[in-house]
């Protein structure tokens, strides 16, 4: 590894194994970290061990040894774990699965071999199959006890990993549209990037999965994927196609790669690609700003601008609040404000597909009666799902003049 400051880090933290990946400045790629010291061995099974004698923890590989000839406490299904808010005993002691899982980070992380992890990462970009509140709940608060703040990490789904792994690649991989299939031991998956080039900015959707289910018997597992990427190919056209998943291989996949590389469509096959694409997303976020003129268009994303018309140093303006395209766990905001001839919170309001601007107004039912513009409140907008905004609002009163009345509004809203 030839990077020691300014990390930006990709995890893929999966529900069987895990991967990390660092951006290479010098080869300006994401680039592999194996688990394994002199090996080429990527994966890691996404576990932990409590070491007995030593008393701490250890991950992956490591952690199947000392779990298997040192006696050690094998806490399996991590993934799990963190989909909870209940507590796990280890060894008679409970522990939360966010205390769990910032030892499961420690541990690949690691594999970095950097001191002062926290000073000299930018960014750790962590990606999951699929991210629910608790999850998001479970990863804050881990990154957080590891004295990572906001700014330092963030988390995406393997739809917008694949986005950045796609967009990153050469512009001929992805000018026209990008097939992915997702194999596991039992199925497969079909999902389609397309680009709008019509929209401003141009619009990238990542389309629902197609599945089917594969055979065991390997020739038959060949001539059922052929027919499924007969369908779901069909006459389009596609500048490439990504495989990922540990139920594919190129032993008995001889019928369905020659159907793949059909008209000399490039085919490409890997297991890295959601770190990859996540270390690509921190490095583009961050840094590069290369994909402006492109929009993902994803159901984990904020798809609405809101804002308010206030008074801003005595001059009319418009006060963004939410910005449109940001994932729903970090869309969030909050100011102070006072109010002005009203008892109504207006917001203006525009979304990708009704961009013209809409007016949503609260009312604050019972607000204390006192003289215009003595009224002071706190304002914060926190999304809660992708299409739900929970807002609250709190009166702090207006001074010795008027304390707070501790009146506290709440509503939970779809722009």
């Amino acid at each position: 590894m030839n990077e020691i400051r300014d990390l930006i880090v990709g995890i893929d933290f999966g529900r069987e194994y895990s991967q990390i990946c660092y951006y290479d400045r010098k080869g300006e790629e994401p680039r592999s970290l194996s688990m394994k010291v002199g090996g080429s061995q990527y994966e890691a099974p996404t576990c932990l061990c409590r070491r007995t004698e030593q008393k701490d923890y250890c991950v992956g590989l490591e952690a199947e040894y000392f779990a298997r000839e040192k006696g050690g406490i094998m806490i399996h299904d991590l993934y799990g774990i963190c989909e909870k808010k209940d507590s796990v005993v280890v060894e008679g002691q409970e522990y939360e699965p966010w205390e769990l899982l910032a030892e499961f980070l420690k541990g690949i992380l690691k594999f970095l071999g950097i001191t002062e992890l926290v000073k000299n990462t930018k960014c750790i970009v962590v990606t999951l199959e699929d991210l629910g509140n608790i999850q998001v709940e479970n990863f804050r608060k881990a990154f957080s006890s590891m004295g990572f703040p906001e700014g330092k990490y963030m988390l995406q789904d393997y739809g917008e990993s694949f986005y950045y792994y796609a967009l990153s690649q050469k512009r001929e991989t992805w000018n026209r549209s990008v097939a992915w299939y997702a194999f596991t031991p039992e199925n497969v998956s079909f999902r389609k990037l397309t680009l709008n080039g019509s929209t401003k900015p141009v619009s990238v959707r990542l389309e629902e999965p197609v599945v089917r289910a594969l055979p065991v018997n390997d020739e038959e597992r060949d001539i059922e994927f052929c027919k499924f990427v007969q369908q779901t190919l069909g006459r389009d056209l596609y500048s490439s196609i990504q495989i990922t998943g540990r139920g594919f291989s190129q032993d008995w996949a001889r019928q369905s790669i020659k159907i793949l590389c059909y008209q000399k469509r490039k085919v490409f096959y890997g297991n890295n690609l959601f770190a990859k694409g996540a270390c690509a997303a921190g490095k583009e976020k961050l840094e590069d700003k290369a994909l402006k003129g492109y929009r993902f268009l994803s159901d984990s994303l904020v798809m609405a601008d809101v804002g308010m018309e206030m008074r801003v140093m005595g001059s009319p303006a418009y006060y963004p609040l939410i910005e449109a395209g940001n994932n729903w766990y970090d869309c969030k905001a909050s100011c102070e404000l006072i109010l002005d001839n009203t008892e109504e919170l207006v917001f203006v309001v525009s979304t990708f597909d009704r961009p013209e601007k809409r007016r949503v107004g609260m009312m604050l039912p019972g607000i204390p009666r006192r003289p215009n513009k003595t009224t002071r409140l706190y304002l914060e907008l926190q999304y809660i799902s992708p299409k739900e905004c929970k807002v609250t609002v709190k009166d702090l009163g207006f001074g010795e003049l008027f304390p707070s009345c501790g009146k506290v509004w709440t509503e939970t809203v779809e722009w």
